[in-house]
Formats: C-alpha cells, sequence, structure tokens
C-alpha cells in the first residue's frame, strides 16, 4: 500500500471538492477505508473508498486512489484495481511513475497473471524513463537497485511474523538478511554522499533522493550522527524532504537516550505486542510540530497500526518508562 512508503508520486496532486461538506466526507470515508485495510477488511475497505469517491463525482487524490487499488485488489475485485491504476498511471496530470514500488507491492500480487498488468506497468515504465530522461541515469539505476532491496524484505516481515511468529527461527533469519542487505547498501549510500553530497530529485529523482534517507535511517547510530547535518544543510538547500529530516531526528534523539520530537517512532510492547508512541516531548503539541514539517496528524499516523492517540495514556506510559 502505497501510504506506508517513503516515496512520493511524481506529479502534481488535485482534486476538486464542491464545497466543504463534499471534503469533509471524502476525508471521513478516507480514514475509515484505511482503518478497515489495517484490520484487514478488505471488502468493506473497498466499499469506504468507493464511498469517498462517490462523495466527490469520483475525484480521488492520486494517492487514496492508488490505496484504493490495492483494497480492491486484496478484496477480488481486479476490475477496479486496475481503474483506479491505469487512470493513475495514463492521465496526463499524474502519469504514476513508480515502477519499483509498483512492481513488490505484494498487494497487488493477484493482479500479476492479467495482461492488463503488462499494459500497466509498460504505461508506468514509460513515464519512469520520461520523468528521468534528465537524470543521472547509472546513479539513479543504482539506487533503483538498493531501495528494491533496501524495502522488499521488509515488506515481507508482517507475514513472515504472522505465519511463524515474531520470535521464531524463520523471523530471525529474515532479520539477519535485512541486516546484511544493509550493511552492503550503506557502503554505496555512504560512498555517493562523500563524493557528492546529499544529491536533489533534480539530478537522482525523488525515489533516489528517498531511498539515501531510508539507507540512512536504517543504519548504526553513530552513521546516523555523522549524516544528520548533512541532511539538515540538504532540507535547508531544497534537496531533502523536511519530513524525512523529522523522522531521522525522532530517531536519532530516541537511540540516544532522549525524546523524540514528531512521534514518528512506534514502539513495541514485548509482552503484549501491543504498538506505542515511544518517549515524545510536549506530546499536547505534537501535531502543530509536525504540521510544520509537512507531517499529517499524529492521530492519523498511527491508525496504520491500530492505534489510537491519547495523551493521558503516553503520558502516564512515559513516566513509568522513564521510572524504570
Amino acid at each position: 500500500m502505497k501510504k506506508f512508503i517513503l516515496v512520493a508520486i511524481l506529479g502534481i496532486l488535485f482534486i476538486n471538492f464542491t464545497n466543504a461538506q463534499n471534503m469533509d466526507k471524502y476525508v471521513e470515508f478516507v480514514k475509515k477505508a484505511d482503518s478497515l485495510y489495517n484490520a484487514k477488511d478488505y471488502n468493506s475497505s473497498a466499499i469506504e473508498y468507493q464511498n469517498a469517491f462517490d462523495s466527490n463525482d469520483g475525484k480521488a487524490y492520486p494517492n487514496d486512489r492508488y490505496n484504493a487499488a490495492c483494497t480492491f485488489a486484496l478484496a477480488g475485485d481486479s476490475e477496479k484495481a486496475f481503474y483506479h491504476l491505469l487512470y493513475s498511471a495514463e492521465h496526463p496530470r499524474i502519469k504514476y511513475n513508480n515502477y519499483n514500488h509498483i512492481t513488490t507491492d505484494s498487494d497487488l500480487n493477484s493482479l500479476h497473471k492479467s495482461e492488463q498488468w503488462d499494459k500497466l506497468i509498460k504505461i508506468v515504465k514509460a513515464n519512469k524513463d520520461e520523468a528521468e530522461k534528465d537524470l543521472d541515469k547509472p546513479l539513479v539505476a543504482m539506487l533503483d537497485t538498493i531501495y528494491q532491496e533496501d524495502q522488499t524484505y521488509r515488506r515481507q516481515i508482517g507475514e513472515i511474523e504472522g505465519k511463524y511468529g515474531r520470535e521464531s527461527d524463520e523471523m530471525k533469519k529474515h532479520w539477519e538478511v535485512i541486516k546484511e542487505k544493509d550493511s552492503i547498501n550503506l557502503i554505496k549510500i555512504q560512498k555517493i554522499l562523500d563524493e557528492k553530497g546529499w544529491l536533489g530529485s533534480n539530478v537522482i529523482g525523488n525515489q533516489g533522493n528517498s531511498t539515501l534517507f531510508l539507507v540512512i535511517q536504517h543504519s548504526p547510530l553513530e552513521v546516523q550522527e555523522k549524516y544528520l547535518p548533512m541532511m539538515r544543510d540538504a532540507v535547508k538547500n531544497g534537496k531533502a524532504n523536511s519530513s524525512s529530516l523529522a523522522l531521522l531526528e525522532d530517531r536519532v534523539a530516541l537511540r540516544k537516550g532522549g525524546k523524540q520530537i514528531y512521534g514518528s517512532q512506534i514502539g513495541r510492547d514485548q509482552e503484549t505486542g501491543e504498538y506505542f508512541v515511544s518517549p515524545l516531548i510536549d506530546p499536547k503539541n505534537v501535531d502543530k510540530r509536525r504540521a510544520e514539517v509537512g507531517l499529517g496528524p499524529i492521530a492519523d499516523y498511527l491508525s496504520r497500526w491500530n492505534v489510537t492517540w491519547d495523551v493521558k495514556k503516553h503520558i502516564e506510559r512515559t513516566e513509568k518508562m522513564d521510572k524504570k
């Protein structure tokens, strides 16, 4: 599902609402759809996505349209799944081009045997080639491979954990593979950063730019601390996303024994398996800080883990953790 991956669709995100009431309805339907998707109730999620689009005469944000396609595919409605994917790929103002993501998104596996899938992928690949015609192609190709290795194995975590258990030998072996891939990819990314600096999307594209962040985000603390100032400068110069920097700032702060700023880092209770927001400074004003760096409300962010944002509960949990 697109929203769980930190890369942006190339193209203009647009939607026209006839009035504020329509927008409120649309947003509410999408929230319900997302929640049902997280609960793996794909049929009901698909209905809510359709309600959202119907509430605005079929118009939708591209990101929501992609997520709806994933849900329709999981619900067994390939016709509607292809409708939304092809719409995004063929629309002149969207031209969806995230080839690496769409070809590895397990939500869409049921579509792969269809002739329409071949048609869709050809269009997406053509869009990608067009969008990247002025980029550093060898470097883009290298970063494409690194992105695939960084994300593909992480997308398999939920499936393996669900099948074998969080503490299973299968899960431990999978993490070993991830760590090995991460170490190899980190060497390549460090070489790029040390020789060329933090490259912007005008050189390596949006996904290549995000790949730099992803690999550093998954690296050891000392590496993160080394490149954090470089990323801060990149954000100031328009070469990196402030929302990505916020995630790195949070992770470094926590790993150094402090508290995060934007609430991006999620912990998990080792006994109950419950997800929770890791210690956060001034939790009452977190949404204000998130908005300043382009992040949505924390309640929406937490919905993907089926976590309800409760400031009082967060403060109480943090106090207990501090005592320990």
